[in-house]
């Protein structure tokens, strides 16, 4: 796996984990497909960091049994203008540089 592509597995996955956050709005954040955040956190961060991947599978539980609430909360919020999501500064990593 690239060096890149390994940071953001792990970026992804920790940003998940401590934001509690949909697959959709870290997509934004990191400015990658909702396909590529799935597969990053479903098949690529289980290799890198199980324990990180188990508790983004938490996550991403909680988030499937509560999406017909937030489709709800979604278009609710479309409908009142306040659905922006700010995005993820770049060059900005939740780990610790890699030397």
């Amino acid at each position: 796996m690239k060096d890149h592509i390994w940071r953001r597995v792990l970026d992804v996955g920790h940003y998940l984990a401590h934001e509690k956050t949909t697959v959709r709005e870290a997509a934004r954040k990191f400015g990658v497909s909702k396909s590529t955040v799935h597969k990053d956190v479903t098949e690529r961060l289980p290799k890198v960091n199980p324990e990180l991947a188990e508790r983004v599978k938490k996550v991403l539980e909680v988030n499937k049994a509560e999406r017909h609430l937030r489709g709800g909360e979604a278009t609710r919020r479309k409908y009142q203008g306040q659905n922006e999501v700010p995005s993820f500064p770049p060059g900005r990593s939740f780990l610790p540089e890699v030397e």
